[in-house]
């Protein structure tokens, strides 16, 4: 795909199967799907959804204390909002599964329309949400609700387009289209974190916290439909049809997957957790131990923030580069040592002043580049090819349950009671994780050959 308005169908390529003796060659017969066709549609969904998540994650710490927790200090304010960031981490999953359902019976598409306009209604829906003040505990828990909406959505909007980009990439290019997938992130968050920066710089705090606030929420829905839309177009024409089905890139018996490959499942989810667990420990965290503990204005914090953004976008073409030199594995490994070593490091730079902090924010966004440019699918070769889909989906759902759901809460909370030293542990944990079940994966393939 070309661009979100306008998208020819690729010219038609060799297919990625032989010809048949006697056969006219497959290109003559159907055209086949072009990596970077499918890294385009990968992009633009996975945009979309993270710019959701992080918009929520970003209000999580300027607007829901004080909206809906305004009954506790500011710091207890953000743990309870903390704990609902957490909610769509422990849905999807389910999300996963009922998608898997609503795709046999009605087809991808149908499930993909019903999950993104899901994400993008409780998403719009929380800027229609009156504050504590207005309805109490019912506000609470209808932003509770939304919340929930947001991870059922994103769990059903799984489409087995990362799956399919890693199969049809060139051998030796595969770190780089797998960094492809993985771009959504940081353009999500560059363009979260800069429209909150300009709301939270150009209002006054009472503008600020009674309507501004719910723009970035409005300008949710419309990204996902334009998102929506954009990735209509790739999965439901025929050669992107047939290539899912060519790799038997469909839903799976789960039992059966579990019962067969569940190792496999929760190998994937360890293997990168390193990544994921800095993933929010750069993004949320920081932005949350600003507001309670720091002198440091937040709109310049903000700024840096959308520094450190651009630096992982640019890290990960170079993660690509490297992975295909030294392989995936390899490369998550050397960056769970190096973001080990970061994380002996971060209660100094935390607490070392404006100067401290900016170093952690953009040292730690190039590390997070570098790690989660390659964290998606690297043990996902391991399924036989009718269990990849189900299980691609499942490893990527534990994986942010495990790593990423409770992060800020941990780390905020730790931190409050015994210091920033508890960063220090978590993010060690994460690559401690990482190398251990890179390890444990290494050893099975051994077995395996």
């Amino acid at each position: 795909m070309s661009s979100p308005g306008t998208h020819p169908l690729p010219p038609p390529a060799p297919s990625l199967q032989p010809p048949h003796r006697g056969h006219a060659p497959a290109s003559q017969d159907a055209a086949s799907v072009a990596p970077g066709d499918i890294a385009v549609g990968v992009v633009i969904g996975r945009a979309s959804e993270y710019f959701d998540f992080f918009v929520y994650g970003i209000a999580s710490v300027l607007v829901f204390p004080a909206v809906f927790f305004p009954f506790v200090d500011r710091l207890e304010g953000t743990l309870y909002a903390f704990v609902l960031f957490a909610f769509a981490f422990v849905v999807r999953p389910l999300g996963t599964l009922a998608g898997m359902q609503i795709q046999r019976r009605f087809g991808r598409s149908a499930k993909l329309t019903i999950a993104l306009f899901l994400l993008g209604s409780s998403t719009a829906g929380m800027a229609l949400l009156p504050g504590y003040q207005s309805l109490g505990f019912t506000a609470i828990g209808l932003l509770a609700l939304c919340r929930i909406g947001q991870g059922l959505a994103l769990g059903g909007s799984w489409d087995g387009l990362p799956s399919l980009l890693a199969l049809n990439a060139p051998e030796n290019r595969r770190g780089w289209y797998a960094m492809l997938g993985q771009l959504g992130a940081p353009l999500g968050f560059l363009v979260a974190c800069a429209l909150f920066a300009y709301l939270w710089g150009n209002l006054s705090s009472a503008d600020f916290l009674g309507w501004g606030w719910r723009y970035p929420f409005f300008a949710a829905f419309a990204i996902n439909v334009v998102a929506l839309f954009a990735r209509l177009r790739l999965v439901v024409t025929h050669e992107y049809e047939r290539e899912l089905e060519a790799h038997e890139l469909e839903p799976c018996n789960v039992r059966e997957l579990f019962r067969m490959q569940g190792h496999n499942v929760f190998i994937g989810a360890f293997a990168a957790l390193a990544s994921y667990a800095l993933f929010h420990i750069v993004t949320v965290f920081p932005l949350s131990w600003i507001q309670l503990y720091s002198d440091q204005v937040i709109g310049e914090f903000l700024a840096v923030q959308v520094v450190g953004a651009l630096l992982a976008a640019a890290a990960m073409p170079i993660s690509g580069v490297v992975a295909d030199r030294i392989g995936r594995r390899r490369t998550l490994g050397a960056l769970a040592l190096l973001i080990g070593a970061f994380s002996l490091f971060a209660p100094l730079l935390l607490d070392g002043g404006r100067l401290g902090q900016d170093a952690f924010i953009l040292v730690g966004f190039t590390l997070l580049g570098l790690s989660y440019g390659q964290a998606a699918g690297t043990v996902t070769a391991n399924f036989q090819p009718r269990f990849r889909y189900t299980g691609a989906a499942l490893t990527a759902d534990l994986a942010w349950l495990i790593g990423a759901a409770f992060a800020p809460l941990v780390a905020l909370g730790l931190s409050a009671r015994f210091g920033l030293i508890s960063v220090s542990f978590y993010l060690l944990s994460g690559a401690a994780c990482t190398l251990l079940a890179l390890r444990a994966n290494r050893a099975l393939s051994s077995v395996r050959d």
